[in-house]
């Protein structure tokens, strides 16, 4: 199959789009359509400071690359969650990140003469590392283990602390806008596992942005919500990014990949089915559909952090981890 623009040979087919490209015309659509969503959501303008969650796989890592070619003040945060029994997993998670920042080259998309300037020097950008096992002195498995009596997946202590740490850093370093790479597969999986449980909270509170409602909340957004992951993966080859390609050990078998076997099948049947899905959900939330679930809990500050929480004393966070017995 050749590319559309130019007769070389196509990377990649999006058979939603009608559209085949080279690595090089895809890179610049890719980036292309990454603008787009930001200036369509509004998610940031290019005077604020970003801070990318990485975790060195293909979302966050082409996610960050995007956001430096295009100019944007955009800094990196690992977050070391210690998982690595059986495998190594987040030690190689960080080695490939830090081989991102040591080895890449980025260039300000010049929109005006189709990207042909020369490569011009940029400053790497900054990687901050929080080791959690250092800082709490537990890793996520094992904290969970202790909080859970080892029941279960620590799935849920996970994401936890990676929204605790991730909005902390944010607001210490003055960073306006907290970017993840969430890709248009994770939205549909959570939007369809909210939709068959009829989850309305959940559901008003899902959208590309989501703003910085309250004092001590940064702004979160997904500028990749709408790209499939395999086109995420495809920009990621087409750069030379270098990510794990592993999974979270933890994740194998949990519900979330499930629908998306089953959202992959629909979309093998019927290309674009998950794009739809997604637009017209967001189409029906901007019409405010579902204004009246988005409640506005109150929040006050955590008597131990001073982060907001909806708790009552101490946040969530704060107790699992008792901090509070850590800072003594």
């Amino acid at each position: 199959m050749r590319c559309r623009k130019c007769d070389e040979r196509a990377v990649i087919n999006m058979r939603h789009h009608k559209l085949a490209l080279c690595a090089e015309h895809y890179g610049e659509w890719f980036i292309a359509q990454t603008e787009r969503a930001i200036e369509k959501y509004k998610m940031f303008s290019r005077d604020e400071r970003i801070l990318v969650a990485v975790s060195g796989g293909k979302d966050s890592l082409s996610l960050w690359d995007v956001l430096l070619r295009l100019g944007y003040q955009a800094d990196g945060l690992y977050i070391g969650l210690g998982i690595n029994d059986p495998e190594p997993y987040s030690d190689l998670s960080l080695e490939k990140t830090r081989q991102f920042v040591a080895h890449g080259e980025w260039r300000v998309a010049n929109r005006a003469d189709n990207d042909s300037a020369p490569l011009a020097p940029r400053p790497s950008p900054i990687l901050h590392v929080v080791d959690i096992p250092a800082t709490y002195g537990k890793s996520i498995p094992e904290i969970s283990r202790a909080k859970a009596r080892g029941q279960g997946k620590p799935c849920s202590a996970c994401g936890l602390t990676k929204r605790y740490v991730m909005n902390r850093l944010a607001l210490e370093k003055g960073y306006t806008v907290l970017a993840t790479g969430h890709n248009l597969d994770d939205e549909v999986a959570v939007l369809f596992q909210n939709t068959l449980r009829w989850q309305t909270g959940y559901l008003a509170r899902q959208a590309p942005v989501l703003p910085a409602s309250r004092e001590g909340l940064t702004r979160k957004v997904k500028p990749l919500c709408r790209f499939y992951e395999r086109e995420t993966a495809a920009y990621a080859l087409a750069r030379g990014i270098d990510y794990i390609y592993a999974e979270c050990p933890h994740a194998v078998g949990n519900l979330t990949n499930f629908y998306k076997t089953l959202l992959n099948q629909l979309e093998t049947e019927s290309p674009g089915s998950k794009l739809a899905f997604y637009l017209e959900f967001l189409r029906a939330r901007g019409q405010g559909v579902f204004d009246k679930y988005n409640r506005a809990d109150e929040l006050h500050a955590c008597e131990t952090c001073g982060q907001p929480t909806s708790a009552p004393g101490r946040c969530a966070f704060c107790r699992m981890w008792d901090v509070s017995a850590i800072v003594r």
